[in-house]
């Protein structure tokens, strides 16, 4: 077949596409058999009368196809540049939303007015002063802490004891990396879920339907000496400024996590899981959108680790679906925002929920938001807390791992708490099976 298309290639007359189209639809139906070269003969001549009696215009159907060629060069090249992320197609001055990421109708956020994000949705989270966990007050802290993650599964947590000069350095370390021309960026450019770091766009980019209007830098930050040489080491400062906003990052989980496993009455032996557990840095970068009203930062999601410890700078765009609401979190300066992860979930048996949210983005400014996710080791099980299961409250998920997950969001494009959702028990006494909730 192939000798046949070069020949087309040296002597290009239409009445070779007589010959050429009949075999090729006939081989498509029926493969490596003689069955395909008496199809051909009969199709053959069977185009051949319908072009001598004016039926067919061999010269259209080669132009049609040679259009429908270069439609699909064009849709891969716009792919490939679709690839290299968001920040890079600001950088081209591009006035609107490419097809690719917009989302149906139904999807899509409701902004009243373009590039202003605020509304009367907003939602002031409780605020844990972490201070009063070292005083009398601490029982007060704890239970406004059990409230926080029982109503909310978000909450913002101030006086922490992370330096803000620390925070001020990882903002703008951050700002300066996606600053970086896109040759510089590439080079840590990955579709490897498991690359200690992984530079990418939109929020699976490998299975996502509609790309989401956002640039990622993951770092994998345990076991930090290992993880380290494979950094970015551009800005020249990137490295120093993050170690050390990682090291606090790791205090403040381990410090919340004892706070929340009291506020839940179980055993603190588990904290030990902790210090080498995962632990993910993830930077993102949202660059102004010229039609915010159609797209999203990232898709409405729940996070998997135990807790997700949230920096954002003064530019609002975090989203919480509050009693069925999409409510936009007021970023508090100093604060962080953390929220209950599906892990935690699954650890409480569902006492603390993981909660969906999503991120909107802006015309006018850029957006970075610094999250770190906390778990225990990736090959660690991540099971139900034996003090809250019990014949009147049964075990409602199943356990699971850091694998599990991975191989999950391999294989399905991520949607809402669909991970989550496959890890629920149906329960009995005498047995459980997968599917449904207890």
């Amino acid at each position: 077949m192939l000798s046949l298309v070069w020949v087309f290639l040296l002597f290009p007359h239409p009445l070779f596409l007589l010959y050429i189209y009949p075999l090729s639809f006939a081989t498509s139906i029926a493969p490596h058999t003689n069955l395909s070269l008496s199809l051909s003969f009969s199709f053959s001549l069977l185009f051949t009368s319908l072009f001598f009696m004016g039926a067919i215009d061999v010269s259209v159907i080669a132009k049609t196809e040679g259009e429908s060629m270069v439609k699909r060069e064009e849709e891969r090249m716009r792919e490939a540049e679709y690839l290299k992320g968001v920040r890079h197609l600001c950088d081209t001055g591009v006035t609107k939303v490419p097809s690719r990421y917009i989302l149906p109708a139904p999807e899509r956020p409701h902004i009243v007015r373009c590039g202003d994000i605020s509304s009367s949705h907003n939602l002031k989270l409780p605020i844990i002063d972490l201070s009063l966990l070292h005083t009398p007050k601490r029982a007060v802290a704890l239970e406004a802490l059990s409230m926080a993650c029982k109503e909310y599964g978000f909450f913002q947590v101030v006086n922490h004891g992370i330096p803000s000069e620390v925070i001020k350095d990882m903002i703008d370390v951050s700002k300066r990396f996606f600053g970086m021309p896109y040759d510089e960026r590439e080079k840590y450019m990955s579709s490897d879920l498991r690359s200690p770091v992984r530079y990418g766009t939109s929020f699976n980019q490998i299975k996502d339907r509609v790309f989401c209007w956002r640039d990622f830098l993951k770092l994998n930050c345990q076991p930090l000496e290992s993880v380290l040489p494979f950094w970015p080491s551009s800005p020249a400062d990137m490295r120093d400024k993050t170690i050390a906003y990682a090291n606090g990052m790791k205090s403040l989980f381990k410090e919340l996590m004892s706070a929340i496993l009291e506020s839940l009455g179980v055993s603190k032996k588990v904290l030990s899981e902790f210090d080498d557990g995962s632990h993910l840095m993830v930077v993102n970068c949202f660059p102004p959108c010229p039609e915010p009203n159609l797209t999203l930062g990232m898709p409405p999601h729940s996070d998997y680790g135990f807790l997700t410890l949230l920096l954002q700078d003064q530019v609002a765009g975090l989203q919480v679906q509050y009693k069925d609401e999409w409510v936009t979190i007021e970023p508090v300066p100093g604060a962080f925002v953390v929220n209950i992860g599906d892990h935690l979930e699954i650890f409480s048996n569902g006492i603390y929920k993981s909660i969906l949210h999503r991120v909107l983005v802006n015309s006018l400014q850029n957006r970075i938001s610094i999250a770190s996710l906390h778990s225990m080791p990736i090959e660690k099980v991540i099971s139900t807390a034996a003090e809250l299961v019990s014949e009147s409250s049964p075990k409602r998920y199943m356990d699971t791992d850091f694998a599990t997950f991975l191989n999950y969001i391999s294989s399905t494009e991520t949607k809402k708490k669909n991970f989550l959702e496959s890890r629920k028990l149906t329960c009995t006494r005498d047995q459980t099976t997968e599917g449904q909730l207890c």
